[in-house]
């Protein structure tokens, strides 16, 4: 008898593991048997699915009538419904199914599956004891058992092989569908596309013909329209459709993505294709000869649509021309000599034609007439890369009179379809030209008032009578009083608007040459020949008028370069000029040779690159001028002050490594406990202050050994007093910095707290020095090292200040004598003047760094300690610790 109630019977009861993997087993063949039953059935769902699919590939459904493709998918779906119906019958199969096909399928004689669900007819003691040990071996057989792969056999269900009909023909339906005829299966969905009649003796050549800043090549379209997908083309491509042949005038349609039609105009291109009729025919046939003319058909595609012409249809995808995008890279900032410098990032998907910067008053009066307009500010695009570019153009607007007003810039971009891109605005005043000289900064107000608006004439007038009020104390130039007095002249008698602005430029001319004389006039020359070459070069003009502007530009860089030079020569080097500043005339001329090549070569856009980078260097070019005798003493003392400054810290270091030499010293010797080495202690001669407070320790490298430092004889304790004898030294430093704070608030200048700091520490040095204890008078003295470069930091920075407003700074805070940022006009970083004080890259060891150290230190010693017994290691390690 059999009882399938009952859990964990026979060898399962005892073998926990066997009984999930036979579980498990049996899970796996239920599936199994599931799948048997399921394939079967589903055939005919396939086969139907199948002659459906295939049926809309090969076009059935498009190429029959509406009533007969209604009827046809009714069809279909009742099939479907029906091949439904088999699966009625599936059922989930029992355990004891499961059971027979694992013993079935994997072999298995004897049951042993369920032989373990079993139990005796005769329940005796030796009948059990007989059934559990035939359990146990049955149970020895079921370790590998596999449910196999379904099989369903199919051919007991399909005896002819009907099943490879529907596949073939899928297969076949597919291929076709591929072609120009082949169908959709959403063709049983939609009615039936209308039925064009095209006439075989009509000639369709047609073909899209992008815009010439996209780059792209005309797409022929083919004759057949066999194109499937949509043809994707740029926005505002030209599409040209030209008909021939016939008997009548061929229509042109463009069907927008709407429905809407739109015929395309035919354009006036009446071209025989034939000769004309001979005298002797008859004059029925012109208009035959009229419809054998060849018709153009033109139109600009800017949205998706179909064209459709004698029963053919070309579907296109427009992608549209987004808007260029500009921004700022970085914040507009002015150089040198007051010139404008903006730096941009500009991106389009075709490349952009053209980008300037909009400049517009912030401050506006509507009713004011100004004589000049918006002052033109275009950026320098490179052709080639203009799709994604990046650059920085430099312009000098110190001449226009919105110069030193507070403005709004604003880039623009242009494309070449006529789209423009717009950055966000950023306000700024204006940069104008720095004068240092007020009566020149005064004329060139003059100027400004009556340039802004023309009714302000009368109160430049009265400007300029206000300055020769009392002319031998404010003027003591006669040739500038007489010029004022011109000017004044002018002024009273200008009314037309040409007039004003000759008025105007004859101010602007009197206030540069007040400040600068001929170097003013040279430099507007250079100016206006790199604009020239520039505009040369940007419009791709020939190579005879870039040589002769190249020929232009070098005579006026050679005078511009010669004024310069006379202006220098009673000019002292400033503080913050040196050899690195200097401008050499062999590398300008370089430099236009360069640019000269390059644009003979056909390399346009580098050519134009270097000009511009040439335009940035003579914009942060600085002209040298003589320093009053006030500033120049004030300067000297300052630098005195700096290379005082400098001493101390030199000193302080070294006082610094010879603290920590003798406290390692002394370490070594107390770690070893060597006796006393000597009696004479070398050293503390050495360390005996001589005249000027210094260590005389020029003697110490005659003594000893080659290489040997003299406090190697030293003992312990002798090594301890001659840490005590360096706390002289260290107060005298501290003393000389009490000294350095004093002179520099005489000076007017506030010592920071990196001072107060330093001689703090220096104190606290000198007491642990005074005590013997070098560990703690190192660290003192590196705090206080990194508290005096802090301090001379402060006081380079509040010379900066002073030195600033001394030689005075334009309106937006550009100091006339220079660049203050530490590099020269090329961008170079520029060597400090005068002593070095470190900065942040430079980093005095921290207490952490100092143990790190002696950790090290120590474990060289205890292994040297150890007589390691290769004689280069031990030469190595006494080379570590500098023992001879």
């Amino acid at each position: 008898m059999t009882s399938p109630s009952r859990q964990k019977k026979g060898a399962f009861a005892f073998r926990p593991s066997l009984a999930r993997l036979v579980t498990t087993k049996r899970l796996l063949a239920r599936i199994v048997l599931f799948f048997e039953q399921l394939l079967p059935s589903l055939m005919p769902v396939l086969s139907v699915i199948a002659f459906y699919l295939s049926a809309s590939w090969f076009g059935l459904f498009r190429s029959v009538p509406d009533w007969l493709r209604i009827l046809l998918l009714i069809a279909f779906a009742g099939a479907f419904l029906v091949s439904l119906l088999p699966f009625r019958a599936l059922r989930w199969p029992r355990v004891a199914e499961a059971d027979r096909m694992l013993e079935e399928r994997n072999g298995l004689s004897h049951q042993p599956v369920t032989v373990q669900e079993d139990e005796p007819a005769f329940d005796t003691p030796f009948g059990r004891a007989l059934w559990r040990e035939h359990q146990t071996r049955m149970a020895e057989k079921i370790a590998a058992l596999d449910a196999g792969l379904p099989r369903p056999d199919i051919a007991a269900h399909d005896r002819f092989a009907l099943r490879a009909v529907p596949a073939l023909l899928l297969v076949t339906a597919f291929g076709y569908s591929l072609s120009i005829n082949g169908g959709s299966i959403r063709d049983a969905l939609q009615a039936a596309p209308e039925q064009v009649v095209s006439d075989p003796a009509v000639r369709i050549d047609a073909w899209v013909t992008p815009p010439s800043y996209t780059g792209r090549a005309p797409i022929y379209l083919t004759a057949d329209g066999s194109e499937q997908a949509p043809i994707g083309i740029p926005q505002f491509s030209g599409l040209t459709v030209r008909v021939s042949g016939g008997k009548t005038a061929e229509k042109v349609v463009f069907r927008k993505a709407n429905g809407e039609a739109q015929d395309i105009a035919v354009q006036a291109d009446t071209k025989p294709q034939q000769t004309a009729a001979s005298g002797s025919e008859q004059p029925t046939a012109a208009p035959a000869s009229q419809a054998l003319v060849a018709q153009t058909h033109m139109m600009k595609l800017q949205e998706n649509g179909a064209l459709e012409v004698n029963g053919r249809r070309w579907s296109f995808d427009v992608l549209p021309d987004k808007a260029p995008e500009i921004a700022f890279d970085g914040l507009p900032k002015p150089s040198v000599n007051g010139a404008l410098e903006i730096g941009f990032t500009v991106k389009d998907d075709y490349g952009v034609q053209e980008a300037h910067a909009e400049i517009v008053p912030v401050d506006t009066d509507p009713t004011a007439t100004p004589l000049y307009p918006l002052p033109e500010y275009r950026l320098d695009i490179p052709r080639r890369n203009a799709r994604d570019a990046k650059g920085v153009t430099s312009r000098n607007l110190t001449e226009h009179p919105l110069a030193g007003k507070r403005v709004r810039i604003t880039l623009v971009a242009k494309d070449a379809a006529g789209q423009t891109g717009r950055s966000p605005p950023h306000e700024m005043v204006l940069p104008s030209r720095p004068f240092n000289e007020p009566l020149a900064a005064a004329v060139a107000e003059e100027r400004q008032v009556f340039a802004l608006d023309t009714r302000k004439m009368p109160q430049a007038i009265a400007l300029n009578e206000a300055l020769t009020i009392r002319p031998e104390e404010t003027i003591p130039k006669l040739t500038n009083y007489l010029l004022l007095e011109s000017a004044l002249a002018r002024m009273k008698l200008a009314k037309g608007e040409d007039a004003l602005k000759d008025t105007a430029q004859y101010l602007w001319e009197i206030a540069l040459g007040m400040e600068d004389g001929d170097l003013s006039l040279a430099e507007r020359k250079l100016r206006e020949a790199q604009q020239n070459l520039a505009d040369a070069l940007d419009r791709n003009a020939p190579d005879a008028e870039i040589k002769k502007l190249m020929d232009e530009l070098r005579k006026a860089m050679q005078d511009y370069m010669t004024e310069l030079a006379q202006r220098m020569q009673n000019a002292p080097m400033q503080p913050n000029q040196n050899a690195q500043n200097i401008l050499r005339q062999q590398d300008l001329e370089r430099m236009m040779d360069q640019i000269e090549n390059l644009a003979r070569s056909g390399n346009r856009d580098a050519a134009q690159q270097m000009l511009s980078e040439l335009q940035r260097m003579m914009n942060n070019l600085q002209a040298g001028r003589p320093q009053r005798g006030q500033q120049s003493q004030e300067n000297s003392e300052a630098r005195k002050q700096i290379y005082k400054l400098g001493e101390i810290l030199r000193d302080q270091q070294k006082l610094m490594e010879q603290t920590f030499r003798l406290d390692q010293q002394l370490r070594d010797r107390m770690q070893r406990g060597e006796p006393d080495m000597g009696e004479n202690d070398p050293l503390l001669d050495e360390m005996n202050p001589g005249e000027n407070g210094e260590p005389q320790d020029q003697q110490q490298g005659q003594q000893g050994k080659e290489g040997q430092q003299p406090s190697d004889q030293m003992t312990a304790e002798q090594l301890r007093e001659a840490l005590k004898q360096l706390r002289a030294q260290q107060d005298a430093l501290g003393k000389q910095l009490g000294e350095l704070q004093k002179s520099l608030g005489e000076m007017g200048m506030k010592p920071g707290p990196g001072f107060g700091q330093a001689q703090r520490e220096m104190e606290g040095a000198g007491r642990e020095l005074g005590q013997g204890r070098g560990q703690p008078a190192v660290e003192g003295q590196g705090r206080a090292l990194e508290a005096l470069r802090q301090g001379a930091r402060d006081m380079m920075n509040q010379m900066m200040q002073a030195q600033q407003g001394q030689q005075g700074q334009g309106p937006n805070g550009q100091v006339g004598q220079g660049d203050q940022n530490g590099r020269d006009p090329l961008g170079r970083p520029r060597r400090p003047q005068g002593p070095d004080f470190g900065d942040n890259s430079v980093k005095v060891p921290d207490e952490i760094d100092v143990q790190r150290a002696r950790e090290i230190l120590d474990a060289i010693r205890e292994k040297l300690g150890n007589n390691p017994p290769q004689e280069m290691e031990r030469r190595y390690l006494e080379r570590l610790l500098d023992i001879q």
